[in-house]
């Protein structure tokens, strides 16, 4: 039963990640940031609190009074105030919600999870009691209701001496001090919640607890609207003598209220204690028996081992031990994580369909941030031992040149600002932060020797945030936060075969890289590169790989043109440049291919090479993407790696 309501709601949260990756993108999806969200509504909630709180009095009468003077006098501030106050705490109970209800779908709360399950489950019942002890301090008719309802509802526990409704039998039964304690409350109840949140975060590796700044706008401005529309009021003054007969309800906070006085105490105390032991016991219900509770994962060829908990993910278990796996999204949709799964079995997890193809499965691929193990496995994963020794870090970075080196390139070069450098393997790339908390992947072009600085060739997407801001406004001097280095398309040393290299477009940047590094190292090894274009404009550098070419004798270049026109002149390859690959080796099986570009180019290449003899483990590929997002398919399984620009 749990796992068919389980595969209904992952069937349910899927088709409402794809319709919203449509909308915002993967980068900006609030569905994978429903845990940030749930810290950026609580600090909304302190922000707003702490104003009100300033200008509250606590009282039989000032409570009522001061809350009316701060709603209303002056309304543009201090009733916003009061509204963001209630909207956020509405927020923070429907994020938290469903947050809960996604790691259920997504079957993210068994085994070593079940300590973040519980202080979850603790962290939404002091919300709660927060909530309703907060509208009790405004003293209106509502407040009047929620509280005789929440006496009647604990005088059905057998626990106190005297009934607690009889402080609520008649005006002037309720005293000043009371009001005191309810703020005392409602002061404390949000600092022990905050500290079991702080805990909950703590256990998660990579846990985020911040949405990106766009969503942090785009989610305050709704509330500030829906204040300005809806404003959060009172419902008249608390009056003992007599019972309100309308009330407006608050249903995030007071669902079971009603129930009170339709149903009994005793059985909304069996639902709600009911709800609460079933989500207790959740995590030892309905659980795969299979497997031990830990497994071992090997890489290969580096030998770095790890050890994952049974429900853990390849990409958890990594980044609990200190292994920087790169990944963007987390949540199988972006496919930076991808990797291969050389032994072993593993359940695929839950991920948007076109980020992992059933080929790329067959393969042996694996999305590392969904899959996660059902035996020991071996991966492939050759950046293990290098990234190590440069992990990833978040630095500023100041323009210091900008040359357009076409109608659609820019090549940008930044320097550290102070006195921190970012090391990188050849062939790595940097994530460029945006404003509004969104990401932007360039390869890094220049080779690790020159560590003191960045190149980044930027090539024009139209509509693209990032690069129209390159293009139209960004000036030498500016500062870039960057976070890096990224990635596992790195030259491998350790073998003796020649190397053809495969580029296309501002692929070329990361061969650059690598052949310049290979250059310094004094690689021997015969080095060939296809550069593959549509107009001769777009060999941006082409003078550089010409030099390569003229200063050593192991490095030839092809440039393969693939829409030759008269007035172009060419007198070089034409074609796909997969195509003159093809056709000037014979077989493959004694070399490795570098690829660099676009996905389609990438892929176009696999099989043919294949076919040819070249081992799969020796095809090495960085494909990028534009992020101009549409909404992908959902696909959902139980049984190389993209940068992104724009």
């Amino acid at each position: 039963m749990i796992k068919l309501i389980q595969r209904v709601a992952q069937s349910i949260f899927l088709r409402l990640e794809s319709a919203l990756n449509g909308i915002f993108g993967p980068t900006l999806n609030p569905l994978y940031y429903l845990g940030a969200i749930t810290y950026w509504m609580f600090w909304i909630i302190v922000v707003s609190g702490f104003y009100i709180y300033a200008f509250y009095q606590t009282g039989v009468e000032e409570a009522f009074l001061s809350v009316e003077h701060i709603t209303h006098q002056p309304w543009y501030l201090g009733g916003i105030m009061r509204s963001l106050h209630r909207y956020a705490s509405d927020g923070m109970i429907l994020a938290a919600v469903l947050h809960m209800v996604r790691n259920f779908a997504f079957d993210r709360y068994r085994n070593f999870r079940w300590f973040s399950w519980y202080t979850g489950i603790a962290v939404l019942l002091l919300v709660y009691m927060a909530g309703i002890n907060g509208y009790w301090l405004v003293w209106d008719k509502l407040a009047q209701f929620i509280a005789i309802a929440t006496a009647e509802w604990l005088d059905y526990l057998p626990i106190f001496i005297a009934p607690l409704a009889r402080n609520f039998l008649e005006q002037g039964s309720v005293n000043d001090r009371f009001f005191s304690l309810l703020s005392f409350a409602h002061l404390g109840i949000p600092l022990i919640a905050f500290a079991l949140i702080w805990i909950h975060t703590q256990r998660v590796p990579g846990a985020k607890t911040s949405p990106p700044r766009a969503l942090k706008i785009g989610l305050t401005l709704s509330m500030v609207v829906l204040a300005l529309i809806k404003p959060a009021l009172s419902q008249g003054q608390a009056d003992l003598n007599s019972s309100p007969s309308i009330l407006n309800l608050d249903w995030f906070y007071l669902l079971t209220y009603p129930l009170l006085y339709s149903w009994s105490p005793g059985k909304v105390w069996a639902l709600t204690g009911g709800i609460t032991v079933f989500a207790l016991l959740l995590p030892f219900l309905g659980g795969n028996k299979r497997g031990k509770d830990e497994y071992e994962i090997a890489s290969v060829p580096c030998g770095h081992m790890v050890t994952a908990r049974r429900g853990e993910t390849i990409l958890e278990a990594s980044l609990r031990q200190g292994l920087n796996l790169p990944y963007l999204c987390r949540d199988g949709a972006c496919g930076v994580c991808k990797g291969k799964i050389l032994r072993g079995t593993v359940d695929y997890g839950i991920y948007q369909k076109g980020v992992l193809t059933d080929a790329e499965k067959e393969e042996g691929l694996a999305l590392f941030c969904c899959a996660k193990p059902l035996s020991d496995l071996a991966i492939e994963c050759h950046e293990v031992d290098e990234l190590r020794r440069f992990p990833v870090k978040t630095m500023s970075f100041s323009v210091q040149k900008m040359v357009r080196a076409a109608q659609d390139v820019m090549l940008l070069e930044l320097r550290p600002e102070g006195d921190e450098q970012m090391s990188f393997i050849a062939g790595q790339y940097v994530a460029v932060q945006l404003d509004d908390g969104t990401k932007r992947s360039y390869s890094i072009a220049n080779a690790p020797h020159e560590s003191d600085r960045l190149h980044l060739h930027i090539r024009l997407v139209k509509g693209g945030k990032f690069t129209s801001h390159v293009f139209d406004g960004m000036k030498v001097g500016d500062v870039l936060q960057l976070e890096g280095p990224f990635g596992s398309f790195f030259l491998h040393e350790d073998s003796d075969k020649p190397i053809i290299f495969m580029s296309g477009g501002c692929g070329f940047g990361s061969i650059k890289s690598i052949v310049e590094h290979a250059f310094k190292v004094g690689l021997n090894r015969s080095m060939v590169l296809y550069w593959g274009a549509r107009t001769p404009a777009d060999f941006y550098l082409g003078d550089l790989p010409e030099k390569w070419q003229q200063e050593h004798d192991n490095f030839k270049f092809i440039p393969v043109l693939s829409e030759p026109k008269p007035e172009y002149d060419w007198h070089g390859r034409t074609g796909l440049v997969t195509e003159a690959i093809l056709q000037d080796y014979k077989k493959l099986d004694g070399y490795q291919i570098y690829a660099c570009g676009s996905p389609e180019m990438v892929e176009a290449g696999r099989a043919p090479f294949m076919a040819k003899g070249l081992p799969k483990d020796q095809y090495f590929a960085d494909g990028f993407f534009v992020a101009c997002h549409k909404p992908p398919v959902a696909e959902t399984s139980v049984s190389s790696e993209g940068v992104t620009h724009g």
